[in-house]
């Protein structure tokens, strides 16, 4: 299937490892231009390289903290000022730390909604008059199956990527009639990295092995795995594309059936 990416510009925030990086490939070798924004690390540009040769499409990196709203800001608009526009974007950072209700102090709290809400909500709003303006755009945002079915002892990430869910479907309404949508995708378990990494610390702390914890994992879902990162960044790519221009204000679980509820 044709997703009409070609020559579309898409700007990938926390683009340089597991989902994101997934997200940001896909997008690339649909031919989308491809701008990621994450941390300044060795990865960063590892994985520039790594998309360039796969897709040999046009991938800049810009480094970025979204915590930070000057660099969630100047990340928008460097990317804009390289490609000259922007038809995609998609918000992405990684999840606020686990702790209980009692162990979370204000920093905390506010740490979390930056990280995960206002670096949302000010790229959002650096594209949308581009996009306005075009008359086409796509906002995409990666939140969590959390969002739909909350996860024990991540109440912040809980809380705050809710949030994002409420604000992309009151901001879906305002922006419908500029053919622009705006979505949520929900991820389930996924085998990146991080969650191999995940799986060596809580096999460590409780004595086991990794691979009993990710058999833990997959039980819990009805498909018996853990998704891959390359399933997760088909569903964005098409979300992205010219035939979903139909499905705006959605939350769409990609997670195996992990959910239980019916809507």
């Amino acid at each position: 299937m044709d997703l009409g990416l070609k020559g579309k510009v898409a700007l990938v925030a926390g683009g340089s490892q597991g989902l994101g990086k997934a997200v940001a490939v896909r997008l690339s070798v649909e031919g989308a231009k491809v701008a990621i924004g994450a941390l300044d690390d060795a990865e960063l540009p590892k994985t520039v390289e790594e998309i360039k040769v796969l897709s040999e499409g046009e991938v800049i990196g810009i480094p970025t903290d979204v915590s930070v709203a000057e660099q969630a800001r100047n990340f928008v608009r460097q990317a804009m000022e390289h490609f000259g526009t922007a038809d995609i974007l998609v918000n992405n950072a990684g999840g606020p730390p686990s702790r209980t209700f009692l162990e979370i102090d204000d920093d905390l709290w506010q740490q979390g909604v930056r990280l995960n809400l206002m670096s949302a909500i000010i790229m959002t709003r650096e594209v949308l008059p581009v996009m306005m303006e075009k008359r086409w755009g796509r906002i995409i945002n990666m939140t969590s199956i959390s969002v739909k079915q909350p996860i024990d002892g991540l109440i912040l990430s809980n809380t705050v990527r809710s949030a994002v869910v409420g604000l992309a479907k009151t901001l879906s309404n305002e922006m419908a009639p500029y053919n622009i949508t705006v979505n949520n995708v929900c991820p389930g378990y996924t085998m990146t990295e991080r969650v191999r990494s995940l799986s060596r610390f809580l096999a460590e702390r409780d004595g086991t092995t990794p691979e009993a914890v990710i058999r833990g994992w997959e039980s819990q879902v009805p498909m018996g795995r853990l998704g891959t990162p390359e399933e997760f960044g088909a569903l964005v790519a098409f979300l992205a594309s010219e035939q979903a221009g139909y499905i705006t204000g959605a939350s769409i679980q990609i997670d195996g059936g992990y959910y239980k509820g019916i809507m």
